[in-house]
């Protein structure tokens, strides 16, 4: 890290995951760079970078590059949302990455199943400061859902009082859709918390980059039969209050020190 003053990066998936994040941030203006747009402007009195890296591996491994590259960011954050894989977690729940896995990543037999080839790594770990302060974050947001999410959308989504995990999330470039396929999963994995198709990536560019890095997952679905409703519905409804409360108050908390890498 060099002593140069840098922002906070932050990235989501889907536009819609940002689009409360990017209300607040009305002195930002959009840049674009390898096709997708990078909004630099103030969020709860941090320098922050938003943008939207759209969906699957690839695309939030090549927006994160850009996004340390162009930017100097000193450290990521991923918001969005995920669905549940353990039977604690419900939906309207928020998981917190401590540690991060690519579930359908196998090179054997040259390489053990799921780590990343000439890295020696299959799971890279989240900022354990970064993700403390998260969840911390994530449990001050969630206090009172009635004046988060308004009476109607609590009784919908029995959001009536979400929980905060911290744990395994892992990603893949599929949607995990029916409850075969779920439980695979929670077979080959049986510590894993949620799925998503982007936090591993990013969390590899940046242990690759020796930024500190969290991914912060609000549950739309449980990763079953009923998974494509039930992420549309909670995707249109929910997300963006989610990623709004949680990222703003961990912005509030957090020291202005992040530093640029070398």
């Amino acid at each position: 890290m060099s002593d140069t003053p840098a922002p906070l990066g932050l990235v989501a998936a889907l536009k819609r995951e940002l689009r409360d994040l990017l209300a607040a941030m009305p002195d930002a203006r959009p840049r674009t760079i390898g096709g997708r747009e990078f909004w630099h402007g103030t969020l709860e009195g941090h320098e922050v970078v938003a943008v939207q890296s759209r969906v699957g591996k690839v695309a939030a491994a090549a927006t994160t590059a850009a996004l340390i590259s162009h930017y100097r960011v000193g450290a990521v954050v991923l918001t969005g949302i995920a669905g549940g894989l353990a039977p604690g977690v419900a939906v309207g729940d928020v998981v917190v990455s401590a540690e991060l896995l690519q579930h359908d990543l196998d090179g054997s037999p040259f390489f053990p199943r799921w780590e990343v080839p000439l890295t020696g790594v299959s799971r890279f770990p989240a900022d354990a400061g970064l993700a403390e302060r998260a969840a911390a974050a994530a449990r001050a947001a969630l206090a009172d859902p009635l004046a988060l999410f308004g009476e109607a959308l609590v009784q919908e989504f029995s959001l009536h009082a979400p929980t905060v995990h911290t744990g395994l999330i892992v990603s893949g470039d599929r949607f995990v859709r029916t409850r075969e396929d779920r439980d695979a999963l929670c077979a080959a994995l049986p510590d894993a918390l949620a799925v998503e198709m982007e936090g591993a990536a990013v969390a590899q560019v940046c242990h690759e980059w020796g930024l500190p890095f969290v991914a912060i997952r609000a549950i739309s679905d449980r990763a079953d039969d009923a998974a494509h409703g039930d992420f549309k519905r909670f995707l249109s409804a929910v997300c963006a209050h989610y990623g709004a409360a949680v990222v703003r108050r961990l912005l509030a908390e957090m020291p202005r020190t992040l530093r640029a890498p070398a």
